[in-house]
């Protein structure tokens, strides 16, 4: 694959931006194939050279880049921030990833990897971000089960007469069918971990409302098979590795 048409599909601009940025020199590339010795990054001002991407990394202005055909990005999302690219009120959490990822071509009429679902702005805690349609789907859809942990602390006591009615389902306003939590632990007076296997809006706030309590924090603490890795720190992003994709898809 040429060098520009990497760049291009990295999310580095267009076609034209992509070939300036190597003639410029602006643009060094480390193969996996050259000898442990001499892995080094090897400046190209070839817009037109052809490389194996697969385990390509580029170095563009300075900035390490991995080559990944497909995004597939863990944030730890902060509080105070909107799941969208046109935020009402608060900053988006898009603000929060590097432009290459915001400008990724896509075959959608929305550039860039986007959120798997969303979070309230208030609450906080893992966020999968893709520009991967299937996998986005797969991770949102209520029919593939795929179980979220929420801690949530609240205003009031929880007591087991509400965790019998978040087991057994509670009814929200818009809908006569009864949500019901896949799992539900007490971990302290006014905590515990609320597993859901789809995501309505307001579903957890809604949900705790139901059975006579108020979510005061929220945070999601764990998708599929993983947790929020402990040393992501809030607003921070990082690639997911192939064993992580794997515990994501995890249902029980």
């Amino acid at each position: 694959m040429q060098l520009q048409e990497i760049l291009y599909s990295q999310g580095f601009g267009t076609r034209r931006v992509c070939a300036g940025l190597v003639q410029q020199g602006w643009v060094a590339v480390r193969e996996p194939t050259v000898a442990a010795a001499e892995y080094e990054y090897r400046p190209c001002t070839d817009a037109t050279s052809d490389y194996d991407p697969e385990g390509l990394v580029l170095r563009v202005q300075g900035v390490d880049w991995p080559y990944h055909a497909k995004a597939y990005v863990l944030l730890n999302k902060p509080a105070g921030t909107e799941c969208s690219q046109k935020p009402s009120t608060y900053p988006s959490i898009y603000t929060l990833l590097p432009a290459p990822l915001r400008q990724r071509p896509t075959k959608s009429a929305v550039q860039g990897v986007q959120a798997v679902g969303r979070l309230d702005q208030d609450t906080t805690g893992m966020l999968l971000l893709s520009d991967d349609g299937q996998f986005i789907h797969r991770m949102s859809s209520p029919k593939k089960h795929v179980p979220k942990v929420y801690q949530v602390t609240t205003k009031h006591p929880v007591d087991g007469a509400q965790v019998t009615q978040l087991l057994a389902g509670v009814v929200l306003d818009d809908d006569p069918k009864p949500v019901r939590a896949a799992g539900c632990e007490v971990v302290g007076s006014h905590r515990l971990d609320l597993t859901l296997t789809e995501g309505k809006y307001h579903q957890v706030k809604r949900m705790l409302a139901a059975v006579g309590n108020r979510v005061e924090g929220l945070h999601r603490s764990r998708v599929g098979g993983m947790d929020l890795p402990a040393d992501l720190a809030p607003g921070a992003w990082r690639w997911l590795g192939e064993d992580e994709m794997q515990l994501l898809t995890q249902v029980g």
